[in-house]
């Protein structure tokens, strides 16, 4: 195929990235500990965490895991906001030769309970905070072994008045649970048993992350661990050019406000980070702003990878205007469309321009970007990353002409394995020579640049987060007295999209706040209605499908 977007390379950045240096994820990281042992891996609430506690820590939890009688390939939960156990966990799950799937924290109890079945997760590591999600559904999850952690497991010395007053805080939002059998965090990585190295092959599993993908049934992308460390690889070579940026010997330091359980910073931030001997600043609630902003003015940092709605945020706060920005770099936006009017804050508040880049769980996550020395913000997702291929294709599954509207499919190493279990679903979305459909309309120039211009999936994007339409809906019409519904995104100065459900009534009693309560039992905060718009029916094809985007156009 022709390759237009090679000519418009980044000086120094090559067309592929050649042989991988590592044959699993296990030994990326373990190379990562070795070669920088003795740098700062992680920053949280004022405590450090070296590359060598990491090391020393993850291998007793991998030895803990083994001890269990779980074994290579089989499925471990981490369910847990940024905080210094989920990259201990997650070494630990990979050194043992076992598949981590990431767990949202925020979940209900119906959500992970899906989760859990569907990957057959034999254990988890569950922050207290969420462990009465667990219990309200352990009866029916194949969960065999439990870890719970509370927020300053791994706080050295818990020093300081203000980690005291916090974890304080933090304890008092704990609901009382009873999890039978259930293990703390502590007690697990007492474990002194000699860590058994477990041989994993670049084709196997390493990751199961959880997305809707075209339809709205949750479904877990089979990340390998060639998918992974290929999107490392490729991350790096397209970063080198900021990298070099900074002065000789100097770390680089990344805020990490993304979620390291979502792709887009289990990735960029963490994995990135670990392989080029970077550290991370871990935000455990983004939505807190002048926490975040506090953070950010007790550190010098170079990297910060977001969101658009984070972006915006933080830019219109006072307070963003007391932090020292010049020593940041790159800006790096993703998980959703960046707007220019953020764009154009952002850089009037930290003098640097956001360098928007795309991708999806199916991706691992990245497949597009910008270059990242770029001064200005661009309007598109930049051009295909290294060995990557990108193609528009009409509803036929052929190339369109340049400059014409199609479906953006993606071929390379960073492609996902499939989806777990689904074979039907897997191949419905690639096509006969490899290319993974993304779902989302885009149109390519004569350089090679790609645009995203609409979305052929009806999925809902809320700061970052897939929502899709089908569970939402599915969840609405388990309500006695609603008889259909449907969900739209509908636009939000906030988060981007918000969801709106229309609904049609089987019992007119039933009224806005009560569906908005059942909702909010069974759907995490971002999947939860915004509006809820009751009709006499809803508009169908021919066939009775609901026409969702005639109530978007509406």
């Amino acid at each position: 195929m022709q390759r237009p977007w090679l000519a418009h390379y980044p000086k120094g950045v090559p067309h592929e990235i050649g042989p991988l240096p590592y044959e699993s994820l296990a030994g990326l990281l373990t190379a990562a500990f070795a070669r920088h042992s003795g740098k700062p891996a992680f920053r949280f609430m004022g405590a450090t965490m070296t590359y060598a506690e990491l090391d020393a820590a993850s291998a007793r939890f991998a030895t803990y895991l083994q001890g269990l009688g779980l074994h290579p390939g089989d499925r471990v939960a981490l369910m847990m906001p940024n905080v210094f156990q989920y990259p201990v966990a997650l070494a630990g799950v990979v050194r043992a030769g076992m598949v981590v799937v990431n767990t949202n924290p925020l979940y209900t109890p119906r959500e992970l309970a899906h989760q859990l079945k569907d990957s057959g997760a034999r254990a988890i590591v569950i922050l207290e905070n969420m462990a009465r999600t667990l219990e309200e559904c352990r009866a029916e999850v194949p969960v065999e072994h439990v870890v719970v952690t509370g927020v300053g497991d791994m706080l050295p010395g818990l020093k300081g008045h203000l980690v005291n007053f916090v974890l304080r805080r933090v304890k008092k939002a704990v609901p009382a649970y009873d999890l039978p059998g259930a293990v703390r965090w502590k007690t697990a990585l007492k474990t002194r048993a000699a860590l058994r190295p477990a041989a994993r092959k670049p084709e196997d599993p390493a990751v199961l992350q959880y997305t809707g993908g075209t339809t709205g049934v949750s479904k877990g992308a089979v990340l390998t661990n060639r998918n992974i460390v290929a999107n490392v690889i490729q991350a790096e070579l397209w970063h080198q050019p900021v990298l070099d940026l900074l002065p000789p010997g100097e770390q680089p330091v990344t805020v990490c406000a993304l979620p390291l359980y979502h792709i887009f910073g289990f990735t960029v931030n963490m994995m990135l980070s670990q392989h080029t001997g970077g550290c991370n600043i871990l935000i455990p609630n983004p939505r807190d702003i002048p926490a975040l902003l506090k953070e950010l003015k007790a550190n010098r940092f170079h990297l910060f990878p977001a969101v658009n709605t984070l972006f915006g945020a933080i830019a219109r706060h006072e307070g963003a205007r007391q932090v020292d920005w010049s020593h940041m770099k790159l800006s790096v936006g993703g998980g959703m469309a960046v707007q220019k009017a953020t764009a154009d804050l952002w850089k009037s508040v930290t003098g640097c321009s956001i360098c928007e880049g795309y991708g999806l769980s199916e991706t691992a996550p990245i497949a597009t970007a910008n270059p990242v020395l770029s001064k200005d913000y661009s309007g598109t997702i930049g051009l295909p990353l290294p060995s990557t291929d990108v193609a528009i294709l009409d509803d036929d599954g052929r190339p369109v002409a340049t400059g014409e509207r199609g479906e953006v499919a993606i071929r390379g190493p960073q492609v996902m394995q499939g989806y777990w279990q689904r074979p039907d679903e897997t191949a419905r979305v690639f096509t006969a020579d490899g290319y993974f459909r993304s779902g989302d309309i885009g149109v390519m120039d004569e350089r090679g640049w790609v645009k995203i211009v609409d979305r052929k999936k009806d999925m809902i994007n809320v700061s970052g987060f897939n929502v899709y339409p089908n569970e939402v809906e599915d969840v609405a019409t388990r309500m006695p007295g609603v008889a259909e519904a449907a969900a739209v995104g509908v636009p939000d100065a906030t988060s981007g999209e918000a969801v709106k459900l229309f609904v049609v009534r089987s019992d007119e009693t039933v009224d806005e706040a009560a569906v908005k309560a059942w909702c909010r039992e069974n759907l995490t905060g971002y999947k939860r209605p915004r509006d809820v718009e009751f009709r006499d029916e809803l508009p169908k094809t021919n066939v009775g499908k609901v026409l969702r985007r005639m109530l978007r156009d509406e």
